[in-house]
């Protein structure tokens, strides 16, 4: 089965819906059941991929070819978009990329399962100590301040991480940013970040007569620089063909809620490559 992998660099904020809450935050973004990791399902993706297939005018016959229909599966297979490297406020540069040793190892995973690839990158671990500032591997800064919360290095990334992620960056200037800005934290520190560590944003609706509120409420949103990835693959072929075709001269896809004010863009990587014919 021929398979693709690509990255997801997020241009604007990513709004991927998870409906209405009783919360605090009454539109929450997605996110997986047993990790609380934000995430895109996979159906959310097939359904922005089929979007822009109308816009690129493909009739129905193609796109019931590639995407199917109510009652017959199409050839193209989407996985969901994976979270790998989160953007967090920091004191010591404007934000850091967070990742985990789960994240890194589950990629890890994927790639191989994707890719056929025999790459394998160090094992990380890399854990909290009670009564002592958490620690953090990446570049020497010292204590590092991430939103409120102090942490101590305790060593460099990892050999082979940042050329390993650099394939799923859409942009040289970003990736080339990573020696400075990638950190490594406990799988506990991240999942607090993921929780508790994304934008907030206040929306209302005035009243036209006299502007005062009608309907205030608080959204949730992944931050500009946030990194996925997503895995496609095909059932007959040609699938994939034909939807790299959606990319091949402008590598842009929108995901999510929120498009008419300019949220949900990402930037997509040179496709990566595997299975067979």
């Amino acid at each position: 089965m021929k398979t693709m992998l690509y990255g997801l660099l997020a241009e604007s904020p990513i709004h991927p819906g998870a409906g209405q809450s009783t919360g605090f935050v009454d539109l929450p973004v997605a996110r997986e059941a047993a990790t609380d990791y934000p995430v895109i399902v996979g159906s959310g993706m097939k359904g922005a991929l089929l979007g822009m297939a109308r816009d690129h005018d493909w009739d129905e016959s193609q796109r019931n070819d590639v995407f199917g229909k109510h009652d017959n599966a199409g050839g193209l297979l989407v996985s969901d978009a994976r979270l790998l490297l989160l953007p967090v406020r920091s004191l010591t540069s404007s934000y850091m990329w967070l990742t985990c040793p789960h994240l890194i190892d589950r990629y890890d995973r994927d790639r191989k399962r994707t890719l056929d690839s025999d790459d394998q990158l160090q094992s990380i671990v890399l854990e909290d100590v009670a009564e002592q500032p958490p620690q953090y591997l990446g570049p020497d800064v010292g204590e590092l301040f991430l939103e409120e919360r102090q942490f101590a290095r305790a060593g460099d990334l990892p050999d082979g991480l940042i050329e390993t992620l650099i394939p799923l960056f859409a942009h040289d200037k970003a990736s080339a940013r990573l020696s400075k800005q990638l950190v490594v934290v406990s799988d506990d520190s991240f999942t607090w970040f993921a929780r508790y560590g994304l934008p907030v944003n206040a929306r209302n609706i005035l009243n036209e007569k006299n502007k005062t509120s009608k309907n205030l409420w608080y959204e949730e949103t992944l931050p500009p620089d946030s990194l996925f990835y997503c895995l496609l693959a095909e059932r007959s072929a040609g699938a994939l063909g034909k939807v790299n075709e959606l990319f091949g001269k402008r590598p842009y896809i929108q995901v999510g809620g929120n498009e008419t004010i300019g949220h949900g863009w990402f930037a997509l990587s040179a496709p990566q490559e595997g299975g067979t014919q």
